[in-house]
């Protein structure tokens, strides 16, 4: 489930509120689920006739295109939901009791009443109501000083509940006292920052009306008297002012001033970011694992480095540390996972020498002998898989390639070449028989390595016999949880094996990262389908939304993908399951999710309905809907 509310996607999974006390359970956090920024890439309905794994492997190497499958007929209309008429029990699933409700409007509010035919008001505004009891509610967001959703359902015979929950609306900026002259917690910048000379440092304050604020440097002569200042300057409460990070090397002082009152505050100091040496990323013990780093503190994954790569820190703000990966690119990384080494060490040099490849029967390893392990990244376009290898030289003469009998007949790597497009930035480029199906990076015995996957070989009468395909129960933990409070945990086990079941039918070999309603932790998914060797990777789930955004105009599906390789995949999966289930096609996205994010195989996550919406949420109780969900993802 997505709910894109940052770029981390916070994931809700609310429980049934019914005034009583309750314990709410946190928001829980799925890295790299966001909305996604770029336009989604639209399912072409070219793909919508064939098989998946026609699509995936006549993109990635397969041996034959298999003939299309014959076109679904017209997508059925939901089941029928059934008519619940038991006791009045008025539910509010969403939100949760207390919960902080960031919308500025309006807002959605969903639960059950047990009975068709109740009525149900939200703060006065009356809800439809489905025949199993379940509302969904667009409501316009209560005032600050009466923060609540009242619910009402009421019967036919004039029997009433009433559930009232109270909410929490996202801080507002307090005013300032009337005798303060600035608000001092709002200085920047905070301590412990550490930038070049040349790099600008914005120096801000929250200050009072009236009030008006100068930076005063630190001077020569401690004795002489006080300077004027810089003033602050700003449009409203805030004012700033921004100069070189060498001018706050002794720090500074911040002088307020309205009438007769003064206030002075002092600026930290800002370190050298040079000064910071050289560092160690994670441990040198893991030789297959891999850390990120970022353009901005903070910010979204671009490039990949192995743990125990030495490289130098540049700057440092917060909790996010900058180190250089050569002479022309400086990135992010969590300061927690950095070890300072001793003043003195030497830096590593990185010169690849002489390579080999070497050949396997299920994938083929560039093998780059050097000194240290350098930070990487890898891009893949058509046939041609790019290497780039940061602080590092290519000296490269000799590429010794001996070929087995795996391929003799036809080399999977066709040619490398290499080049430097820096005196510290070597790239290797592989020329394929084939579109690149999947790869990966580590360090062994002193050599970098790219080891490149082999397409697996396709019987075109029966694309999928043989193939090990990973299926991702998604959640728990966390996870949505639906009006009438179906878990999407749930569903995704339950479809999931749906799936492993038309899999087995069609000669495949399914492995299921989860077969019991236990928690799998989101870290272990991938490496369970890696383990297998498997050949796809597709997770299951249900969609939610975040506060704010209406749910009648977003209630679709969509599928998920990062590496290249993925892409078609990802088409081929969201045509079958925009046919066969209903709502809008909201196509594919590109986006940084952790289980499609490892490239050894081809990897999507699947959202295959709004669990939140109630016509969907009673349709998923079905064995029917599950069944056409399941055979969406297996005709992909």
């Amino acid at each position: 489930m997505l709910r894109h509310a940052s770029r981390h996607g916070f994931v809700r999974h609310p429980r049934p509120y019914t005034g009583a006390a309750l314990v709410a359970c946190p928001n829980g956090a799925r890295e790299g689920a966001s909305h996604p920024s770029a336009r989604p890439v639209r399912a072409t309905p070219r793909l919508a006739g064939a098989l998946v794994t026609g699509v995936l492997l006549s993109g990635c190497g397969g041996s034959a295109r298999p003939a299309p499958a014959p076109a679904p007929a017209a997508r059925a209309p939901l089941p029928p939901i059934p008519r619940a008429t038991g006791p009045l029990a008025l539910q509010v699933r969403w939100p949760l009791a207390n919960a902080v409700v960031a919308a500025r409007e309006s807002t959605f509010v969903f639960g059950a009443t047990g009975h068709g035919d109740a009525s149900v008001t939200v703060n006065g505004a009356p809800v439809a109501v489905r025949p199993n009891g379940a509302w969904l509610a667009w409501v316009a967001m209560p005032p600050r000083g009466a923060a609540r959703f009242d619910v009402v359902a009421t019967l036919p015979g004039g029997a009433t509940q009433r559930v009232s929950v109270p909410i929490r609306l996202p801080a507002a900026r307090a005013p300032l006292a009337p005798s303060a002259l600035a608000d001092t917690a709002s200085l920047l910048p905070r301590p412990g920052l550490a930038l070049r000379d040349d790099e600008p440092v914005r120096v801000s304050l929250r200050v009072a009306a009236g009030a008006r604020a100068a930076l005063v440097l630190p001077l020569a002569d401690s004795a002489a008297p006080e300077s004027a200042g810089l003033p602050l300057l700003g449009d409203d409460e805030t004012v700033q002012r921004e100069l070189p990070a060498a001018a706050l090397r002794r720090g500074a002082r911040l002088r307020v001033v309205r009438g007769a009152d003064t206030l002075r505050l002092a600026v930290p100091a800002v370190s050298p970011g040079d000064s910071l040496g050289l560092v160690r990323l994670g441990s040198a013990a893991d030789t297959s694992g891999e850390l990120v780093a970022r353009p901005v503190p903070g910010g979204t994954y671009k490039w990949f480095v192995l743990p125990g790569t030495v490289l130098r820190a540049t700057g440092r703000q917060g909790d996010w540390l900058r180190v250089r990966l050569d002479r022309q690119l400086d990135v992010w990384v969590d300061a927690a996972q950095a070890t300072r080494l001793p003043e003195g060490t030497a830096e590593p040099r990185r010169v690849v020498g002489n390579a080999r490849i070497v050949t396997q029967p299920e994938h083929v390893e560039l093998v780059l002998p050097m000194a240290a392990r350098p930070a990487w990244r890898v891009e893949a376009e058509g046939a041609v898989l790019r290497l780039t290898l940061h602080g590092a030289t290519a000296d490269t003469d000799i590429l010794a390639h001996r070929r087995d009998t795996a391929d003799a007949a036809r080399p999977l790597v066709q040619a490398v070449t290499w080049t430097n497009d820096a005196s510290d930035r070597a790239v290797y480029t592989l020329a394929l028989a084939e579109p690149v199906y999947g790869w990966e990076v580590r360090w062994r015995d002193g050599a970098l390595v790219l080891r490149v996957r082999r397409a697996p070989r396709i019987d075109p009468a029966s694309p999928l016999a043989g193939l090990r395909i990973a299926v991702d129960p998604g959640h728990p933990p966390q996870g949505s949880t639906g009006p009438t409070g179906l878990y999407e945990g749930e569903v995704t086990l339950a479809v999931a094996q749906v799936v492993r079941e038309l899999l087995q039918a069609r000669g495949a070999v399914p492995i299921l990262t989860r077969t019991t309603p236990d928690a799998v932790a989101l870290g272990e998914r991938q490496p369970i389908a890696r383990r297998a060797n498997a050949h796809a990777f597709v997770s299951i789930h249900l969609n939610a939304l975040p506060d704010g955004v209406n749910p009648a105009v977003v209630r679709g599906s969509g599928t998920y993908w990062f590496g290249a390789p993925s892409a078609a995949l990802a088409r081929a999966v969201q045509g079958r399951v925009a046919e066969r289930l209903v709502g809008p096609d909201n196509g594919t996205f590109y986006d940084n999710l952790a289980v499609v994010r490892p490239a050894w195989m081809p990897s999507v996550l699947v959202e295959g309905a709004y669990l939140i919406d109630p016509d969907q949420e009673a349709a998923l109780r079905t064995d029917e809907y599950r069944r056409r969900y399941a055979l969406a993802i297996v005709e992909g």
